[in-house]
């Protein structure tokens, strides 16, 4: 018998718009990085958690509200976004994030295009992290 996806099991949880939508969003982020590392964190007694997904640190994540998706975007500040799918958290310095509410379509080729650059970013920081510096 094999463990329940905690990724799977959590959107499984939605039964409802928002369930569908992660499940897509989740389809996306699969084909634009394979291998992604997923997992669900924060968890307590008050909240099944939030669905992550990571590559040299995390992409995004998926959290779901009464009215929207939230997909956050640790980096997002330093990513390109030229399709302007960024529509919410544009007044922090670091993170930027994608406000899906029921209906809103998402521009596929240009989501994929941004979980590209939120990995690479990642892997760049992790380069810059491991590099001794020079005294």
């Amino acid at each position: 018998m094999t463990t329940p996806d905690p990724v799977t099991e959590r959107i499984k949880a939605l039964t409802d718009w928002r369930g569908d939508t992660l499940h897509r969003v989740r389809g996306l982020i699969r084909e634009a990085l394979p291998g992604v590392q997923e997992s669900v964190k924060w968890a307590k007694a008050t909240s099944p958690g939030v669905p992550v997904w990571e590559h040299a640190g995390i992409i995004c994540t998926g959290e779901s509200y009464a009215r929207a998706v939230k997909l956050t975007f640790p980096r997002g500040a330093s990513l390109p976004d030229p399709a302007g799918l960024f529509n919410a958290s544009l007044d922090g310095n670091a993170r930027r994030a994608i406000d899906l509410t029921e209906g809103a379509t998402l521009d596929e080729a240009a989501f994929r295009d941004l979980i590209r650059a939120a990995a690479a970013a990642n892997e760049q920081a992790q380069a810059a992290r491991k590099k001794p510096r020079r005294t």
